[in-house]
């Protein structure tokens, strides 16, 4: 036994219990959204901007998204039955590694692949500069999409995870970073994210008005990372229409339903489950100064890493304390092109490593201020996309019966580690 494990040996782990926090799960069931994404592209204010023979760019993003290999090919299948010829580019800025192969390689991660879709795949990180931003910045998109005939931005709009304003992730930001490449990430994120509330909005205008975008398709989410609504919006209404939808995803959002706890546990973190791999609305854990919320947690631990981030762990850094497992997955390579572009660079500094998930727990919990370390207020999530069943310790189990949207799903047990020391 090392020096780090006899200091942890003698801290107790709590007893947990599962919980059910229930949000409003309205939804669009995955069999209906052919049907709603027909409707939204027939309209006429979308459908007479195409005409046949056109080649059209649809973005694809890096986040994880409820159904969205599925609404790219509706999207596709919709554009094909106008006589239109479509094809996909990555928008996700410097993500999968700023490569082109690195960002296909993401979106066909997600099924995004062109035997599904039915059409072709082009990622490039060429851009052209289009055009001036009205204060006379130069605006570069990808080659593909602005030699195209038009552009479909097709993506989720939700509060981001680093500042606040009218347009925060959703339709101006993937145009003005997404299909911006490295050079529109890096470009932006140059004056850091006080700047974001002014810039995406200054940037996206300026690609609207040089750039053929023919239309958006807006996906929504509810708080159980399902489709909520999906919402087709010509170039005049993604101004207009994209703050309103935003107030609408902020309420439609998860949380956890207690204001503080002593340690919060996350099992997993990912690139296609936030940005920062745990998403700081839900975490409390921000990397800038520009957004605040979340629960108030004094120590905070992630356990793993998707298989989906390849290596990726921007975010670790928000984080008190990693397990080993995490670590051994992480490719710095892969991680640090974001904090390059973004000038972000405290979620990338790496957090205590500790051998296996009980000597997590146990520096957590040890390392915490002014706290009942016998009864640790403990708080253990899958990830912040999944958020309806979760776990709590014994100190934070009468909150929960007097919480009208929390009921209790299980019973007390001890956190059953296996013989790695690793929970199951």
């Amino acid at each position: 036994m090392g020096i780090v494990s006899e200091l942890l040996k003698d801290v107790k782990t709590p007893e947990m219990i599962s919980i059910r926090q229930n949000f409003d799960g309205t939804h669009i069931d995955a069999r209906d959204i052919p049907s709603v994404i027909a409707g939204e592209m027939k309209q006429e204010k979308i459908a007479s901007a195409f005409r046949p023979g056109m080649r059209v760019a649809i973005t694809a993003g890096s986040r994880g998204i409820a159904n969205i290999a599925l609404i790219i090919k509706c999207i596709a299948d919709n554009l094909k039955e106008m006589g239109a010829i479509p094809f996909v580019v990555p928008a996700m800025g410097s993500h999968g590694g700023a490569t082109a192969e690195g960002q296909r390689e993401v979106i066909e991660s997600y099924g995004i692949t062109e035997d599904f879709i039915g059409c072709e795949i082009i990622s490039s990180m060429e851009t052209v500069e289009i055009g001036k931003t009205e204060t006379g910045r130069p605006v570069r998109i990808d080659k593909n999409a602005y030699e195209a005939d038009g552009i479909v931005v097709c993506g989720r709009i939700k509060p981001h995870t680093g500042f606040r304003g009218p347009y925060e992730s959703g339709i101006m930001k993937m145009m003005a970073i997404g299909l911006g490449k490295q050079f529109g990430a890096e470009i932006i994120h140059a004056d850091g994210f006080h700047h974001f509330k002014e810039y995406i909005p200054m940037y996206g205008n300026a690609i609207i008005k040089y750039a053929p975008v023919t239309c958006a398709l807006a996906i929504l989410e509810n708080a159980y990372d399902q489709t909520r609504e999906l919402v087709a919006l010509t170039p005049e209404e993604i101004v207009t229409e994209e703050p309103v939808l935003l107030d609408r995803a902020r309420a439609y959002m998860p949380r956890i339903l207690f204001d503080s706890c002593d340690v919060l546990i996350v099992d997993e973190a990912g690139k296609n489950i936030s940005g920062d791999g745990m998403d700081p609305n839900i975490s409390g854990r921000f990397p800038t100064d520009c957004a605040s919320g979340g629960i108030d947690a004094q120590r905070v631990a992630i356990l793993d890493m998707t298989p989906e981030s390849h290596g990726n762990g921007c975010g670790m850094g928000l984080a008190d304390c990693v397990s080993k497992r995490f670590f051994d997955k992480l490719d710095l390579e892969a991680t640090y092109p974001n904090a390059i572009t973004n000038t972000v660079v405290g979620e990338m500094k790496i957090p205590m490593i500790m051998k296996n998930d009980k000597e997590v727990v146990q520096l957590c919990i040890k390392s915490c201020n002014e706290i009942d370390k016998e009864n640790p207020r403990v708080i253990r999530i899958k990830n912040t996309l999944s958020m309806r069943d979760i776990e709590i310790s014994g100190a934070l189990l009468e909150e929960a019966e007097a919480h009208p949207d929390i009921e209790i799903t299980g019973e007390l047990r001890p956190m059953t580690f296996n013989e790695d020391g690793n929970l199951w």
